[in-house]
């Protein structure tokens, strides 16, 4: 029902944007939680911002979109179905699951246990689940902006849901990341300031409005 709607959200230019931005936050972010021999799954694609620029030894991406083969790296695999029913993958198979402004456009708060709990399942025993997502608490005012945001979540009501999925949180930062590189502050058009604003964690605080949670299957 929304292809149309996230293919049209950002235009060519803003897409080019959003891509090198992705590629800095790998780099000088993500990448520190990734080795160079793990398997990752990036849950809601997307435009394969993320799995296009980590580096690792095997990737993996999932969405409901149809196209996401077009966007994604030929080394790539891509597999077109919901984040509920990762039938595809075997048990114990992944290193690191990413979900990246996912949870919020499910339509009830069983979807997002029911993702959650397929993360769980592929993941291998030690393998960790990396969320970055919108958080309510701190950008309730823009929230409903988006037409496809269906569940508010918090940090707190998140590290709920993990824990209920099996997970053990490690590390939450309730304030990380601005709210979207759409329609934001003009420093996120700009990379240099993109690293320096990475660089310098205790900003965060005055700007951030996603959070991010890494928790982790019990060996």
């Amino acid at each position: 029902m929304f292809e149309e709607l996230y293919r049209h959200r950002f235009d060519e230019k803003e897409l080019r944007q959003k891509i090198a931005i992705w590629k800095i936050l790998c780099s000088y972010f993500f990448q520190r939680y990734i080795s160079k021999g793990h398997s990752v799954l990036d849950i809601g694609a997307g435009y394969c911002e993320f799995i296009n620029n980590i580096r690792c030894a095997e990737r993996y991406a999932v969405d409901i979109d149809k196209d996401i083969y077009k966007y994604a790296n030929p080394e790539v695999k891509t597999f077109n179905c919901s984040c509920t029913n990762l039938s595809f993958m075997p048990d114990n198979y992944i290193d690191v699951v990413f979900l990246s402004n996912l949870l919020e456009h499910l339509k009830t708060k069983d979807e997002i246990l029911k993702t959650l709990s397929e993360g769980f399942r592929v993941l291998k025993q030690g393998g960790v689940i990396i969320i970055l997502g919108p958080n309510i608490r701190y950008c309730h005012k823009k929230y409903w902006d988006f037409f496809d945001h269906c569940i508010p979540l918090s940090d707190k009501s998140l590290i709920e849901a993990l824990e209920i999925s099996g997970f053990k949180t490690e590390r939450v930062l309730p304030k990380f990341l601005l709210y979207t590189t759409k329609n934001s502050l003009a420093f996120t058009r700009n990379q240099f300031f993109v690293r320096v604003y990475l660089l310098m964690p205790f900003i965060w605080r005055f700007f951030g409005k996603q959070m991010f949670i890494l928790a982790r299957k019990p060996a």
